[in-house]
């Protein structure tokens, strides 16, 4: 359909913080644009907040077809989702403190991010990460590339030449979200990774014998089994973006 334009963001960190790569795919009515960057030394939130930034700046370099567009933007961040549609603006008022009486974290890109929404009209979406989503699986191989400070090939031309021809598709894969969600027990499942979170400070562990030991005996911990990236991830998203 014309006068569309669709956007899809991902960001990764090794080692949450360590090197991190972003990506995001610009959709505009029948041209696609791949854009990304890295830093050395970031976390997964600023990671997803800088695709995000990178993608709205880019609109504002480019001869749009019309000023009448439906603009979505699709992202497997609920921490960029929530804090662009409900928590930033409070934020600004509240001179950048949370409710918590605690400095909001990565000021510096929300108050970018509310520069470049200015003005556009955004329907945000959220997409699970990992099950299936074109557009949402080609940002995750771009920033993950570029967190590996490896180079990816980035396409700019017409949707006819682009190799993902179902870039748009944000039909939802129920088969890999079955094989995600197994019938067995979680318990029984072997753990990708476990998350705690001790005094606020989050980290990751790649067994219960390094989890236990950070978190046994300690008051007011938090911990959860993770059993793929995806899972990782979004307890990451949840629990630093608080």
């Amino acid at each position: 359909m014309k006068n569309n334009i669709t956007i899809f963001t991902d960001g990764s960190s090794r080692g949450n913080p360590g090197p991190g790569g972003f990506g995001a795919v610009v959709v505009v009515d029948d041209f696609a644009y791949e854009l990304g960057g890295r830093e050395t030394h970031t976390t997964n939130n600023r990671m997803e907040l800088s695709a995000v930034i990178c993608a709205l700046s880019f609109l504002d370099t480019i001869q749009l077809p019309t000023t009448n567009y439906q603009l979505t933007l699709y992202s497997d961040s609920r921490y960029v989702i929530n804090g662009a549609t409900k928590w930033v603006y409070g934020w600004q008022k509240n001179g950048w403190i949370t409710s918590a009486k605690k400095a909001v974290e990565n000021q510096d890109l929300w108050e970018k991010l509310l520069e470049v929404m200015e003005g556009k009209k955004i329907n945000w979406q959220y997409v699970g990460g990992h099950v299936g989503i074109a557009g949402n699986e080609r940002c995750d191989q771009i920033a993950t590339a570029f967190a590996d400070n490896t180079s990816p090939s980035l396409y700019r031309g017409t949707l006819a030449h682009y190799s993902i021809k179902n870039i748009a598709d944000v039909s939802y894969d129920i088969s890999k979200d079955t094989e995600k969600r197994s019938t067995k027990s979680r318990s029984k499942v072997a753990a990708y990774s476990y998350v705690s979170s001790v005094n606020g400070v989050v980290e990751t562990h790649k067994t219960w014998a390094e989890c236990e030991k950070r978190v046994k005996g300690v008051s007011g911990t938090r911990f959860k089994k993770a059993l793929n990236p995806a899972e990782e991830k979004e307890l990451l998203q949840q629990w630093l973006g608080k």
